[in-house]
């Protein structure tokens, strides 16, 4: 019995791009490095171009964005009061004492400078470097799975940003309270260190933004194989655990901080088991459609 006009179609379009991707595969190792190498080339160059124009604009990256968590009119220490007010509680109040900051080596403001630029370049070319990365394994894609990862570029940026967001908004001024005002013994004050201040607000900021491409990850190790909703539900209670302690990590120890800061991972990590499933089941219904036609 001959194929259905719909199944032949069908598996002409699997057979086109079966030989499209063979025709990728063809590229020797070399190839595949030499290509590989001009993406990395043209991610470092916006990296390097926008770390320039960090450099450029360092008294408005410094003065707006890494200093002003530690300023009373922050937003977030702003509503802080407003809820410590609506609640009647002043334990709420966050930063309401600027710390002085100080600097003990001779290059050291140089130094960070330099530093905070680079990171501020890397964190606004990553939308340049998630197109490079697309655009290196587009072409091992099938037509279909193209399709299935159109706006992934978009979606990534869009996490990496919102956690970004979600790190300096949140994270950031609550670790100056607690580690800012933290004191052992009224003998000792705290005269903190530019480079300490500065490295905390940057891997705080840096880390929010990578842990919130969970549901990215969770996608791309599906596809593979390598994740699935199964897994995930089973080990729940287990990923509960390790979310805590890496809220614990990144946030003052206290249970309101690391509360906050857990409860949008939990969120992260249920919506990676929807997005695994997802993919799973469309994985699940391609290969019997493929196991029909044969």
């Amino acid at each position: 019995m001959g194929l259905k006009k719909s199944d032949r179609e069908l598996k002409a379009i699997e057979n086109q791009e079966r030989r499209e991707k063979e025709k990728v595969g063809e590229m020797s190792f070399l190839d595949h490095l030499e290509e590989l190498r001009w993406h990395i080339i043209r991610s470092l160059i916006a990296i390097v171009v926008l770390a320039i124009f960090a450099f450029i604009i360092q008294d408005f990256i410094f003065h707006e964005i890494i200093f002003k968590p530690k300023s009373p009119d922050f937003w977030t220490n702003r509503m802080f009061s407003r809820l410590a007010e609506f609640l009647g509680s002043d334990a709420l109040r966050i930063n309401q004492k600027e710390i002085e900051l100080i600097n003990i080596k001779l290059p050291g403001q140089f130094n960070m400078s330099m530093w905070t630029a680079m990171v501020a370049g890397l964190i606004l070319a990553a939308p340049v470097v998630f197109w490079e990365f697309w655009k290196f394994i587009k072409p091992a894609l099938y037509e279909n799975e193209k399709k299935v990862a159109t706006g992934a570029v978009f979606y990534t940026t869009f996490l990496f940003i919102v956690g970004i967001l979600f790190g300096y908004y949140l994270i950031v001024p609550l670790s100056i309270e607690f580690f800012g005002n933290y004191s052992i013994s009224p003998d000792v004050s705290n005269q903190i260190n530019i480079t300490s201040y500065i490295s905390i607000v940057v891997s705080i900021v840096f880390a929010s933004g990578v842990v919130f491409l969970l549901p990215v990850f969770s996608y791309s190790l599906s596809r593979v194989g390598l994740l699935t909703p199964g897994f995930m539900r089973t080990y729940r209670k287990h990923a509960i655990v390790l979310l805590f302690l890496l809220s614990a990590i990144i946030t003052p120890p206290d249970i309101f901080s690391q509360i906050l800061v857990a409860v949008p991972l939990l969120l992260l990590y249920e919506l990676s088991i929807l997005i695994s499933g997802r993919v799973v089941r469309k994985m699940e219904k391609k290969a019997k459609m493929a196991a029909g036609v044969s």
